[in-house]
């Protein structure tokens, strides 16, 4: 990997840490357990769509680490890598057929499978499937913040133009 890839790598995945340990200060908006913006996933969908697919699961999951390491709640990582992995895979696949104007569905997709894999997560971990009928409130949330995610990830793609684009000079 050429330096200069690995030294952005770093630097959004540093970026997206940021965002994610200022957000936990943040007291709840809605009374809703694990219901939050998500402002650090605006890296995440920026990475994917600017520089690479790889190159966004390897920030997203630097960041669900290391917020994991910085937070001391070990036991989160579980839910964040089952919704990360999820979220990812669905915005990789949407990078495919998406124009740059449309970024925002990434975001609104790729929250909704965020919240999809921490549902499957709770009922795996728990044994409870009766906490499935918690996940609409989730999707519903999910599409708002993803929404928001998304329009800022699409804004930062589309201001950028060749900004973004790594040369191997």
């Amino acid at each position: 990997m050429k330096t200069k890839k690995l030294v952005l790598l770093a630097l959004l995945a540093a970026i997206a840490l940021t965002i994610f340990m200022v957000e936990a200060q943040i007291p709840a908006l809605v009374p809703i357990p694990g219901i939050k913006l998500g402002l650090s996933n605006i890296v995440t969908v920026f990475t994917v769509f600017a520089v690479g697919a790889w190159e966004g699961a390897a920030v997203l999951f630097v960041r669900i680490f290391l917020g994991a390491v910085f937070s001391g709640n070990f036991s989160s990582i579980l839910y964040s890598a089952a919704g990360g992995l999820l979220a990812i895979t669905a915005t990789v696949l949407l990078r495919k057929i998406l124009k740059k104007e449309q970024l925002w569905v990434a975001g609104c997709c790729g929250a909704v499978a965020h919240a999809l894999g921490q549902m499957a997560m709770a009922i795996f971990v728990t044994g409870t499937p009766a906490i499935a009928v918690y996940l609409p409130v989730m999707i519903a949330c999910g599409i708002v913040t993803g929404l928001f995610t998304g329009l800022c990830a699409q804004f930062l793609v589309n201001r950028g133009g060749n900004l973004w684009k790594i040369t191997s000079k």
